[in-house]
């Protein structure tokens, strides 16, 4: 990505230079490479405040196997931030939010966005999609349209490393997966491990792809790597074999679904609990589905309901009392999502999708995640999490992995 924080200024000093170069002709046009006269272009529209409704584009998975894991609460966590939004309003403008499910497949992710683009006075920006594997099919999409794409949840890593109007608030793996592994390895000492993980999903797949460069780096010997595919739910063949190997520790890279199977079956047949499963992006959703099973397993992952950051405990307590249970990453980081989109368009005082993608580039800002801003790809930028599974008082957590 060759746009993002420079693209005001250089905007700036580009018309700058025209006016000093051209100031001294009479004619109102300019020379181009030939010499010959051009008439210059006529100033875009530009929106003058914010006012009336602001259609905003949420592509999910409403349907399908990952409906529940990952569709409810992103949208119960759009939906907190939609109520806070629009009770203060954006100057004059409230924010609606129209949804469309991607039915948790690549296609429908396309198909969806394809929907909102090409409506009449449709939206300029869309929030989605959810999965990397979808990323891949629709940011390329969002990018020859010249429509912002902001996913709250992808994060395989280098999906929009060309790209000047994607941006995603989940930590990329390339960033969080290393010093969790750093820590964990100097703090447990394991020295060999086994990895699994699911070889048809692209977030998992590029995760595993990270995880091994950083054992490796960190000197860790790997004894083996099993793989399955997304919807499978018989992984005792894989697990049998890693546990004869005996590994110091389990690595797992997969989405919610598998990742349960994985920390269930590993345990009923026989991997110790003095192994543990460690697993990027668990969260307390999953953990609460493998119960007992899932006792020692660690997270590094962007997000838990304890942490201090900026309005995080009210974010807590205002979902518990909304929809009744604890708030889970997916929906924290698309609270999260919204709320930057908000400042964003208070920034840019307009609907216009260049701005808003100006705007977004230069974004700091404290949100629940910790104080936010995004890289030159537009990629997330704030501090990751470590987390431990413990039982405290006969009910699973998740707890910082150093306490």
């Amino acid at each position: 990505m060759n746009i993002k924080r420079i693209t005001t200024l250089a905007y700036v000093l580009a018309i700058a230079t025209l006016i000093v170069g051209f100031s001294a002709c009479d004619d109102p046009g300019l020379l181009n490479e030939i010499g010959q006269i051009i008439d210059l272009p006529s100033d875009p529209p530009m929106d003058v405040g914010l006012s009336g409704e602001i259609p905003v584009g949420v592509v999910l998975p409403l349907t399908g196997q990952y409906g529940e894991a990952y569709g409810v609460p992103m949208k119960n966590g759009f939906m907190l931030a939609l109520q806070e939004i629009n009770e203060i309003q954006i100057g004059d403008a409230t924010v609606m939010l129209m949804f469309k499910d991607s039915m948790d497949t690549p296609e429908g992710a396309e198909a969806a966005f394809d929907e909102l683009i090409h409506l009449d006075d449709g939206p300029t920006v869309i929030l989605g999609p959810a999965f990397s594997s979808q990323a891949e099919v629709v940011f390329p999409l969002a990018q020859q349209h010249n429509v912002v794409a902001f996913s709250p949840t992808s994060s395989a890593s280098g999906l929009n490393e060309e790209d000047d109007f994607t941006f995603r608030a989940a930590l990329t793996t390339d960033v969080f997966i290393p010093p969790g592994i750093m820590v964990t390895q100097m703090e447990l000492g394991y020295t060999k491990v086994a990895t699994i993980y699911d070889e048809a999903d692209t977030y998992s797949t590029n995760a595993h792809k990270v995880l091994m460069q950083a054992l490796m780096d960190n000197g860790v010997e790997i004894l083996a790597t099993k793989t399955f595919k997304t919807g499978d739910t018989d992984m005792v063949p894989q697990l049998t074999e890693i546990m004869g190997m005996e590994p110091d520790a389990v690595l797992v890279a997969s989405l919610a679904n598998e990742m349960v199977e994985v920390l269930v079956q590993g345990r009923r047949i026989g991997i110790s609990t003095d192994v543990p499963f460690i697993i990027p992006e668990l969260t307390i959703d999953e953990v609460r589905r493998a119960g007992s099973a899932a006792e020692g397993a660690i997270s590094v992952i962007g997000w838990d309901s304890s942490a201090d950051t900026p309005g995080n405990q009210a974010f807590v307590e205002k979902y518990m009392a909304m929809y009744g249970m604890v708030p889970n990453a997916w929906a924290a980081q698309s609270y999260a999502t919204l709320h930057i989109l908000a400042e964003a368009l208070k920034m840019a005082q307009s609907t216009d999708a260049m701005a808003i993608r100006d705007a977004l580039a230069n974004i700091m800002v404290d949100t629940v995640l910790g104080h936010f801003s995004f890289d030159s790809g537009g990629d997330a930028v704030y501090e990751p999490l470590i987390l431990k599974v413990k039982v405290p008082v006969g009910d699973l957590s998740l707890a910082p992995f150093m306490e």
